[in-house]
């Protein structure tokens, strides 16, 4: 097992390089955190999503109820509906002018200020109908795993108190940082994005949206925009939404 646990971190340190001249002992500690955190349960990763989106909440300006922003969004979420596979939703708009959005496993949805001034509403009902995918197809969870692996393996953080319990206040706005700037594979992408068509075409909305916002975020700071660091291929992706929308399938 302890070896195990030795290929484990080492496997993680590899990924994300930050284990330089970690001693053995530290490394098997850091392993069992690692294969701790390959093994977080639903209930532990929406504990987890729970303190991460009540962190970046404290760390953001939440737009107030009477800000054309929030009823925008208000507008938006009524679209889209109130649960992701059962799990109540809660929307929320940052007033930060970066162009991004995310959902957690908890049913917590941020969009920001930036995406809501850079797109209409039916961009981005398309864009958090696709990061509403990314929970309710598992991706989220997935992220949240690798974030966790990310926060144990680089801190070490003392073990005995469970997974969730044995993070401190800073590994905890390391781990919400490492989850927000998570990278997703092309195929979660891409099933992310089909999730958000499906979605609106069931319940009789126009996806269109998807395809000019993804436009729109390839133009944004010369394509280096906060959501296309982890939202890549913009052009192709737009091009499958077309296709999709020309084949009414």
């Amino acid at each position: 097992m302890r070896l195990h646990r030795f290929f484990i971190a080492a496997s993680f340190c590899a990924t994300l390089a930050g284990c330089a001249g970690m001693d053995p002992n530290a490394l098997v500690q850091s392993g069992t955190l690692a294969t701790q955190a390959a093994m977080l349960s639903d209930a532990d990763v929406r504990t987890l999503s729970d303190k991460s989106c009540t962190q970046l909440d404290k760390e953001n300006t939440i737009a107030p109820a009477s800000s054309t922003y929030t009823q925008r969004l208000n507008k938006i979420a009524a679209q889209l509906g109130n649960n992701i596979n059962g799990v109540p939703v809660n929307y929320k708009v940052y007033m930060t002018k970066d162009v991004n959005a995310w959902a957690m496993g908890n049913g917590c949805v941020r969009v920001y200020r930036g995406l809501m001034d850079l797109m209409n509403d039916d961009e981005v009902r398309g864009v958090v109908g696709h990061e509403m995918g990314h929970v309710a197809l598992g991706h989220t969870k997935k992220a949240m795993q690798v974030a966790y692996a990310a926060s144990a393996v680089r801190s070490v953080a003392s073990s005995g108190t469970g997974v969730v319990a044995s993070l401190s206040s800073s590994e905890l706005g390391d781990l919400s940082e490492k989850f927000v700037n998570a990278q997703f594979s092309q195929a979660q992408e891409s099933a992310a994005d089909d999730y958000s068509f499906d979605m609106q075409k069931k319940k009789g909305l126009d996806p269109s949206g998807l395809v000019t916002a993804f436009n729109k975020l390839a133009k944004v700071d010369g394509g280096q925009s906060s959501m296309l660091s982890s939202h890549p291929a913009s052009p192709a992706r737009a091009k499958h939404i077309q296709d999709r929308i020309a084949s009414g399938k």
